[in-house]
């Protein structure tokens, strides 16, 4: 059975149906209990759980991270909650020394599976210290997994499939988009970790895209093509490590043109590393415009809306950009 559900009401499922398949996974972080989570994603499981297994930590980041990291080692499945990624600041070390290098140092004697979930992104007016989008950063740490999906059936299928693997996962969660619905079985299932989807089919343009950048690009693509007969490719990373370069590959050769959108600032974002890997191969000489990226600018995140969006991608700023690769402007 099928029925539409929001992104949040997924995750909340993914995570409920794997802690009734299997004891030993259990969801701690600040507010996750009694208050239900910040973002409203863990919801009443403490209720149906228990306080031992859905656990209100106290305001220490680097406590709670570390003893998930621990309780990992000694074989449970921590589901760890950071309210924003933005709080990784104050904790990374227990990610960064240790989740993801325990498996390298003890010979692969001992695995990490533990899954950091947190939310990303500005446009909610939450300013510079609760907005940002660091998914490259965590990218540039050997040994963890990062996965960021975009839709509720996305984000059930990917979250499962984190919850069951050996290794640290860094699960990315666009909380602009929390509230946006789809379909979703309400059996449990899971989606491979490292493989994109193609979410519109097209031939004349790839739109290469991930987390809360995906609705924009989908209703762009609809108005290039109702408006300028240009018929775009849209792939949703959905991983992006280990990222599926054969999907972003394969859309290329097809279109020959390529636009890169993330929300994450442009200087150093993850675009590069996929413009790179276009970029060393035989299709750089088959495309008909340069390779483009876009993403927010080079500053903090502001608080006044205006400010805020000027910021970030805009529809009307990638529409330019994809209308110049057709020499249109």
């Amino acid at each position: 059975m099928v029925r539409k559900l929001s992104i949040r009401l997924a995750l909340r499922e993914a995570m409920r149906q794997e802690m009734e398949n299997d004891e030993t996974v259990f969801i701690m972080g600040e507010d996750v209990g009694v208050y239900q989570g910040v973002n409203q994603v863990t919801g009443n499981l403490v209720y149906e759980f228990g306080s031992e297994r859905v656990m209100d930590t106290p305001i220490s980041e680097t406590a709670f991270l570390g003893a998930a990291v621990g309780a990992a080692m000694q074989g449970l499945k921590p589901i760890v909650e950071l309210q924003v990624a933005d709080f990784i600041s104050v904790c990374l070390d227990p990610l960064l020394n240790q989740a993801a290098k325990i498996r390298f140092m003890s010979g692969n004697q001992i695995n990490v599976p533990m899954v950091l979930r947190a939310a990303f992104g500005a446009g909610l007016g939450a300013a510079a210290q609760h907005s940002q989008s660091l998914e490259a950063f965590f990218c540039h740490i050997p040994g963890i997994k990062v996965v960021m999906p975009a839709t509720a059936y996305d984000a059930k299928g990917l979250l499962i499939s984190s919850i069951r693997d050996t290794e640290p996962i860094v699960f990315l969660e666009p909380r602009a988009l929390y509230s946006d619905e789809s379909k979703v079985p309400i059996m449990p299932y899971t989606i491979p970790l490292g493989k994109a989807d193609v979410k519109r089919k097209g031939k004349d343009i790839s739109i290469i895209t991930y987390g809360s950048m995906l609705p924009v690009c989908l209703e762009l693509s609809f108005i290039l093509e109702k408006n300028y007969q240009i018929d775009c490719e849209v792939v949703d990373l959905r991983s992006l490590q280990p990222l599926d370069t054969d999907a972003i590959l394969n859309s290329v050769a097809k279109t020959k043109r390529v636009i890169i959108v993330h929300e994450a600032v442009q200087f150093a974002g993850f675009g590069a590393e996929i413009a790179a890997h276009i970029s060393q191969t035989d299709l750089i000489y088959e495309l008909k415009s340069p390779i483009r990226r876009v993403g927010a600018k080079f500053t903090p995140i502001p608080f006044a809306k205006h400010l805020e969006e000027s910021t970030l991608p805009q529809l009307k700023n990638l529409l330019t950009e994809i209308l110049a690769m057709f020499e249109l402007t």
